[in-house]
């Protein structure tokens, strides 16, 4: 294996700095993560954009913020200002499990190792920050910033939080998928233009003196939330606020939002236009090395990475609006896809990887198949204030085809140097039933499907019905369980006509708002009766800025301010997910008492086998399920 020059990648250490003959640095990033210079890694597109863009970038990766604070002051005081994430994820759902357990290990850390990031990441490295450096502008990203940057819920101190901005201190926040307003950022910046004065930038947010008058910029109308302090006193008006929040963050022609804190004005810009093929190729081609920094390589392994190295997103966003999760906040409604040549160049890429063996573990997306997808006119789109466009029903203006990922997937299977491309993302399943998606003239759904089953699964298919309960299933925004049973038959058919083995992995919550204890026990026995076994399975953790979180705090749906129940106890969680195990001895006794006490003898003989059967109702499945969701 040929070693690359360490110039190769962003810099690490003032040594890397002065190899490349610099006398200062322009911007400095802090990141929760690990520095692995890969698309899929936000500290790596956000440096090397700024790379682009004639910045001499440093990183400051995992710093130590317990010791005398050496990591942050290696670089010194940067030219222009500094960049904070907290990483891929969340800093709080990155250390603990739903149940608030703390996690033994860190996907984006070498060797998988807990403790290398503080909690509230983004906060604690801004404050060191301005401490250090009062005068140097800090600017605030990715996830943890993105989905806290508004008056929020905290599921792990149980209590509304203002802006991230309030307890960080820092001087602008960036929203989203941050590349348009990142590069717009940086031209005023060479320019000498301070912070202070970048207001009209979409996608930013910033705190605003409430003494003083505020301007208007673009001829944006502006929409007032209740306050921060209001909200502390009503959850009525908390779940309203959400509501308002969701609806302008997916509109292409948004209203800037205004929420007083204290004696300052939150002031959040509308979104930008989701990215057009031409510039989401730009953030894409970029000369990543597609490596950790060499640095790491007696430190282990990054798990993150290795799931991801032989990986290919192809597009971004999300128009299912699931009411769990996080990626439409994040990554917007509306779906921006890459160019065939983007992607097939990716792939050439990947082939020079030193340790590919012909396998691409992934030709996917937030949800593998949504690419190219989008409005037939997207006049309607613009106007559009609708939170999914699947859901309740499929908008009739939505383009639904696979023509073109059938079409690419063929084209990435004819690359010599690839045995075989998998498709590892989870599948929208709902897209493919004839009765739910009206838009199959063609047969477009049945040959991706064929192309899909037949050549891209490995081993097993992901798909995630989320529940049973058609109750539970319009509060999370998911189509009613019975469509799952239809794309379960058109599985199977595909799999016995080409005599292939391939198990269906459904995905279930438990706890969600909206699901009582009796429909999980229907879940359990729905599942049974058709043939799954469910191992591993993902309770409900309350995320900012998605509708379940705004449930589970204030006991109202922010659509309707109607009552919607939720398991909250640590008893009524566990018994919701005691249901998933069915088949253990050890959850038998108290499943039938239970099932007895809610009046459903009848559903404890469907998951039992009646009291004289014994064991006589224990099932087995091919499918069993051994992998958490990650969103």
């Amino acid at each position: 294996m040929i070693e690359r020059p360490l110039t190769d990648w962003l810099p690490l250490t003032m040594k890397e700095v002065e190899k490349r003959g610099w006398d200062e640095v322009d911007i400095v990033l802090v990141s929760g993560d690990a520095y692995v210079d890969h698309p899929a890694f936000g500290t790596a597109v956000i440096g090397r954009i700024m790379e682009s863009e004639g910045f001499r970038v440093a990183i400051i990766a995992q710093p130590n913020w317990k010791d005398d604070l050496r990591d942050f002051k290696k670089f010194g005081k940067p030219k222009y200002f500094f960049g904070v994430t907290a990483g891929c994820m969340d800093s709080m759902v990155n250390h603990y499990t739903a149940n608030k357990r703390l996690r033994s290990n860190d996907s984006y850390t070498p060797g998988g190792e807990a403790g290398f990031r503080p909690d509230y990441a983004t906060i604690v490295y801004t404050k060191i920050l301005k401490e250090l450096y009062p005068d140097v502008p800090v600017l605030l990203g990715g996830i943890e910033a993105s989905l806290r940057r508004v008056t929020h819920y905290d599921y792990w101190q149980d209590r509304l939080m203002p802006s991230i901005l309030v307890d960080a201190g820092a001087d602008m926040l960036v929203y989203g998928m941050g590349e348009q307003p990142l590069r717009e950022i940086l031209q005023l910046a060479r320019k000498g233009v301070p912070f202070s004065s970048m207001r009209n930038i979409n996608q930013v947010a910033y705190m605003h003196d409430a003494s003083t008058e505020l301007r208007d910029y673009n001829n944006w109308n502006s929409v007032e939330l209740a306050s921060h302090e209001v909200c502390l006193e009503d959850k009525i008006k908390y779940a309203a606020n959400f509501k308002i929040v969701e609806v302008e963050s997916n509109k292409w022609q948004a209203n800037r939002i205004l929420q007083q804190v204290g004696d300052q004005i939150l002031v959040i810009n509308p979104p930008f236009k989701t990215m057009e093929e031409a510039e989401i190729d730009k953030s894409f081609d970029l000369p990543y090395t597609r490596l950790p920094h060499p640095k790491y390589k007696k430190r282990g392994p990054i798990p993150a990475y290795d799931m991801i190295k032989f990986s290919v997103n192809m597009h971004r966003g999300c128009f299912g609006g699931c009411s769990f999760c996080t990626i439409s906040a994040h990554q917007g409604k509306f779906v921006a896809s890459r160019s065939e040549q983007s992607v097939l160049k990716e792939v050439d890429e990947i082939t020079k990887h030193p340790e590919f063996k012909g396998y691409i573990s992934d030709l996917g997306g937030p949800s593998a198949n949504m690419y190219k997808m989008k409005g037939k006119d997207e006049t309607i789109c613009a106007r559009c204030q609708s939170p999914s466009c699947i859901h309740p029903v499929i908008c009739s203006n939505l383009d639904t085809s696979h023509k073109p990922m059938t079409e690419l997937y063929r084209k990435v299977d004819a690359n010599p140097n690839i045995k075989k491309a998998f498709v590892g993302s989870g599948v929208r399943y709902d897209l493919l039933v004839d009765d739910f998606n009206k838009n199959n003239a063609d047969g477009n759904h049945d040959e991706y499907m064929e192309q899909l089953v037949t050549r891209h699964v490995s081993g097993r298919l992901k798909v995630a019905p989320e529940h049973t309960s058609d109750d539970t299933l319009r509060v999370m925004r998911k189509p009613s369980f019975k469509y799952f049973k239809l794309f379960k038959q058109k599985y199977d058919k595909i799999q016995e006509k080409h005599n292939l083995k391939q198990p269906l992995i459904p995905y279930f919550i438990s706890s969600h708002p909206g699901c009582e204890e009796q429909d999980m026990a229907n879940l359990a026995a729905e599942t049974k009766d058709l043939g799954f076994q469910l191992e591993q399975v993902q309770d409900f953790t309350p995320t900012p800025m998605t509708v379940a979180e705004v449930i589970y705090y204030s006991g109202v749906h922010p659509y309707t301010l109607k009552p919607v129940k939720t398991a909250k106890t640590r008893d009524e969680k566990q018994a919701q997910n005691r249901y998933f195990f069915w088949y253990k001895p050890e959850y038998k006794d108290w499943i039938r008492n239970r099932l007895n006490k809610l009046k459903r003898p009848d559903l404890a003989d469907r998951l039992l086998g009646s009291p004289k059967q014994g064991n006589a109702g224990k099932s087995r499945s091919e499918g069993n399920y051994s992998k958490k969701k990650k969103r």
